[in-house]
């Protein structure tokens, strides 16, 4: 009887927690977030800032919980968008990607992706019980010039946490989810010798950490590969190594949180990373969605044991 129960609930579990990520809105989103009169620079701040208003108004439909983080740079005012789900005393799960692009391109991989990731995810959570907090946050200034300065939005959130002893399980890096290949010699990688353990096609996502990687790591890549709603591998290896710390996630690394990346492994095979032709067009929906599936079935696992 037992074995018959355990069976019910997992099976039971596993419906309750399949995703089901909307293509329609997917599309949407990214047409929406880069298909604008300017670019998402700081060069362009109405343009950062009416994004950042985009992102607020969608995490809205989702959550009563939703706030901008803003702080200054050399006068202008600059801001991340949070969207909470949860209590305020739980512990907390942190969700980011970055809004910004660097120069004058679209950015659809790098990283409208992510951020479309982090409203699929809201839509997802809406309505959930949760016995850990989890945050949304849309990040700017990640790209150069301010990439490794005290003036990117993850800095300045992870800071916050750390100023305000914020109990933090973890956080997840979004960053590039939606370019994939299944040409030969489509995936390239930092030392060479890795594409014998990895393969030289670009048909997966990865999961990014250092060899310390922490307790929530470990558990989150765990749920994540279980779910197999998508090719994955994992990357573990020393922060030194070219592209591992790429992401908003170094910040919360430097602050003592345990951190990682999900990624498509940006430039070691997506081509157009900070080109003109990082167009939505060039992106794998139907993979992106299932990349997002997982990230929501992991979180759950997380969060209702």
């Amino acid at each position: 009887m037992m074995k018959i129960l355990t069976f019910l609930w997992l099976s039971l579990f596993s419906f309750y927690c399949a995703a089901n990520t909307d293509t329609t809105a997917i599309k949407k989103h990214l047409k929406s977030i880069t298909k604008t009169a300017s670019y998402r620079n700081p060069e362009n701040l109405n343009q950062l800032n009416a994004i950042a208003d985009y992102i607020k108004k969608d995490f809205l439909k989702y959550s009563g919980k939703v706030s901008f983080q803003e702080y200054k740079v050399e006068g202008k005012t600059y801001k991340n968008v949070v969207c909470s789900f949860g209590t305020e005393n739980q512990q907390r799960i942190i969700v980011g990607a970055h809004y910004d692009v660097c120069g004058d391109q679209e950015g659809a991989d790098d990283n409208a992706s992510g951020v479309v990731g982090l409203l699929e995810l809201a839509r997802l959570l809406k309505g959930q019980k949760l016995n850990k907090r989890i945050d949304l946050v849309a990040f700017t200034l990640e790209e150069p010039p301010y990439f490794r300065t005290e003036h990117m939005g993850s800095y300045v959130h992870a800071k916050s946490l750390k100023n305000n002893k914020v109990d933090v399980l973890g956080m997840i890096s979004v960053e590039m989810i939606g370019y994939f290949s299944d040409k030969e010699n489509s995936q390239n990688y930092p030392v060479a010798a890795m594409s014998k353990m990895y393969g030289n096609k670009g048909d997966y996502i990865t999961l990014v950490s250092t060899n310390e990687k922490g307790k929530f790591v470990e558990e989150f890549s765990q749920h994540f590969k279980q779910a197999k709603a998508v090719k994955t591998e994992e990357f573990n290896a020393p922060r030194s190594l070219p592209g591992i710390d790429f992401s908003d996630h170094l910040n919360y690394w430097d602050f003592g949180y345990s951190a990682m990346m999900i990624t498509d492994t940006s430039f070691y095979r997506n081509k157009n990373y900070h080109k003109k032709t990082d167009t939505m067009e060039t992106l794998d929906i139907r993979r992106m969605a299932k990349v997002i599936d997982g990230i929501y079935i992991a979180l759950l696992k997380l969060t209702k044991k």
